[in-house]
C-alpha cells in the first residue's frame, strides 16, 4: 500500500476541481491511500469521497512562516508518504515538495501552461480550449505512476440525499430551483450588480421560480439581503449553511447562474447545469466547469478579451465592456432555455 500526498492549497475553485480527479484516481487504485493537503475550511469536499480518500489541514496562522513551513514538512515527514502530487506549485508546496524528493520520495507538480495561456491573453487566439486544469491534475498522477480514467459522476452519487438537512431553508422542493451566485473575487469577473438585480427581479416574478442566492462575507450578504426584501421568491442563503450542506442545496437546483467563480465548480460536482457570465476571463483559459456545455458560456465578443488569466487585471477601458455590453434578456433567455429542457 502507498501513501500518496496531493496538495492544494487554494483556491476554492481549483481546489473543487481536484474532487473528480482524487475520486477517480483513488477509486482506480483501492488499496493506496491519497491524502490532501489543503485548508481546513475545504475538507468538506473531500470527506466521504472514498475509503481511501483523507485531508491533512494546511493552517496559515500556523504554516505561514518559514519556521510554519518547517513545522509543516515535519508534519508531513512523519506520515510516511511514498508519492507527493503538487497540484499548486506554489512557493510553500515547492519547498514541501522539494524537501519529500531529498528524503527519497518519487514527486511531481503541475504544469499550469502559464505560456500557453499568456500566448492566448497576448494573441487573442481563442480557437479551441486549452488544456483544462482537471487534466493537468490527471498528468501529475501520469508522471507519479498512477494513470487512471476519470469516474466520477456526481458527489452524492454514493450518499442518500435528503432536504431534512436544509430544514431551516427549505421543507420541500416546489417548481424550479434557480441558483444565482453575483459575485467573484475581482471586480472584472462580475456582472454588473443592478443589471443582476433585474434578472433577480424578473426570474422571480414568474410564481414557479424559486431563488437561492449565493454569496460570501458582510459585504455580499447585505447585498443580498436588500434583494430578498425586494423580491420575497428568493432566499439568501449566505452564512446560512456549511459548505457540505451548501453543496447539498446545489445538488436540487434546475439550473445555477454564477460568474466564473466556485459556484461554478460547485454545481458541476453534482451535475447542476451552469450558465456563466464571463468578463475579463475566458472559459478557454483551462478553468471552465467540469463536464459543462460550453455552449451555456455567457460573453462579449470583443478584441481586448481575454486580458486576464484570473481577473485580477484592472479594466484598461474603466467602463468594462465585457459585462455591461452583455444585456439581461440573453442571459434570462439561456436560463429558461434550461428550465424548459427539464
Amino acid at each position: 500500500m502507498s501513501r500518496v500526498l496531493v496538495t492544494r492549497i487554494s483556491s476554492f475553485g481549483d481546489v473543487a476541481l481536484l474532487v473528480p480527479v482524487i475520486y477517480s484516481v483513488a477509486a482506480m487504485y483501492p488499496h493506496d491511500r491519497f491524502v490532501v493537503l489543503t485548508r481546513k475550511s475545504f475538507a468538506p469536499l473531500f470527506e466521504n469521497l472514498g475509503f481511501n480518500i483523507s485531508t491533512k489541514s494546511f493552517d496559515m496562522s500556523k504554516h505561514r512562516s518559514f519556521f510554519g513551513l518547517l513545522r509543516l514538512i515535519r508534519s508531513v515527514s512523519i506520515d510516511h508518504f511514498s508519492y507527493v502530487a503538487d497540484m499548486h506549485d506554489v512557493l510553500r508546496t515547492s519547498v514541501l515538495r522539494k524537501a519529500m524528493w531529498l528524503q527519497g520520495k518519487k514527486v511531481a507538480h503541475i504544469d499550469k501552461g502559464k505560456h500557453d495561456k499568456n500566448n492566448l491573453i497576448k494573441n487573442k487566439t481563442l480557437t479551441h480550449p486549452l488544456k483544462s486544469t482537471i487534466e493537468r491534475y490527471s498528468e501529475v498522477f501520469e508522471r507519479l505512476g498512477f494513470p487512471f480514467e476519470m469516474s466520477f459522476t456526481h458527489f452524492f452519487e454514493f450518499r442518500e440525499r435528503s432536504l431534512y438537512p436544509l430544514r431551516s431553508l427549505v421543507s420541500e422542493k416546489q417548481g424550479k430551483w434557480i441558483g444565482i451566485a453575483p459575485f467573484s473575487k475581482h471586480n472584472e469577473k462580475i456582472y454588473p450588480l443592478k443589471k443582476m438585480e433585474n434578472i433577480i427581479k424578473l426570474l422571480s416574478s414568474n410564481p414557479e421560480n424559486n431563488l437561492f442566492l449565493f454569496g460570501a462575507g458582510k459585504a455580499e450578504r447585505a447585498i443580498l439581503d436588500k434583494w430578498v426584501e425586494k423580491y420575497p421568491r428568493a432566499i439568501n442563503v449566505s452564512g446560512k449553511l456549511p459548505l457540505d450542506l451548501e453543496l447539498l442545496l446545489i445538488s436540487y437546483l434546475d439550473v445555477m447562474l454564477s460568474m466564473d467563480s466556485a459556484n461554478m465548480h460547485l454545481a458541476s460536482l453534482v451535475e447542476v447545469p451552469v450558465v456563466s457570465v464571463w468578463g475579463a476571463t475566458h472559459p478557454y483559459l483551462g478553468f471552465y466547469g467540469y463536464n459543462q456545455d460550453f455552449d451555456n458560456a455567457i460573453q462579449a465578443d470583443l478584441s481586448c478579451r481575454p486580458c486576464s488569466v484570473f481577473g485580477d487585471v484592472p479594466c484598461f477601458r474603466k467602463d468594462y465592456a465585457c459585462m455591461n455590453m452583455i444585456d439581461e434578456s440573453t442571459i434570462i433567455k439561456k436560463v429558461e432555455q434550461i428550465l424548459n429542457k427539464q
